[in-house]
């Protein structure tokens, strides 16, 4: 399973960007697939997370709101919509894929490169 991510940049705060997730390799309904992020000298974190069929979601609580996390089946692709961006977004996003609907990274095998967002003020 190969996972492409793309979409980041630099935003002002305030502004939005869409973050996407190409999974290839093998049958991408086959799998959950999550968002994480490290910021410079911190733990990586779990940012999002989107069940094998798109029905269940989840958040950490600092996002709620203000990300959306979604997936189109036939084009083998999960998004993360971002908007209010702040300053404490900024960070390197990576995606990842598993077999579990879980939060935790050790959960997910299956990991892409970051892409990175830098929020301004």
């Amino acid at each position: 399973v190969q996972l492409q991510a793309s979409g980041g940049g630099l935003v002002q705060a305030g502004g939005s960007l869409r973050l996407s997730c190409v999974v290839s390799g093998r049958t991408f309904g086959m799998y959950s697939v999550g968002w994480f992020r490290q910021a410079p000298g911190k733990e990586q974190e779990f940012v999002a997370r989107i069940s094998r069929s798109g029905a269940t979601t989840d958040y950490r609580d600092s996002v709620k709101g203000r990300f959306t996390i979604s997936r189109d089946n036939a084009k083998n692709t999960v998004n993360l919509q971002m908007n209010s961006l702040k300053t404490e977004d900024t960070a390197v996003y990576t995606c990842a894929a598993s077999s579990w609907d879980m939060t935790s990274a050790s959960a997910y095998p299956y990991w892409g490169q970051g892409t990175l967002v830098t929020v301004s003020s």
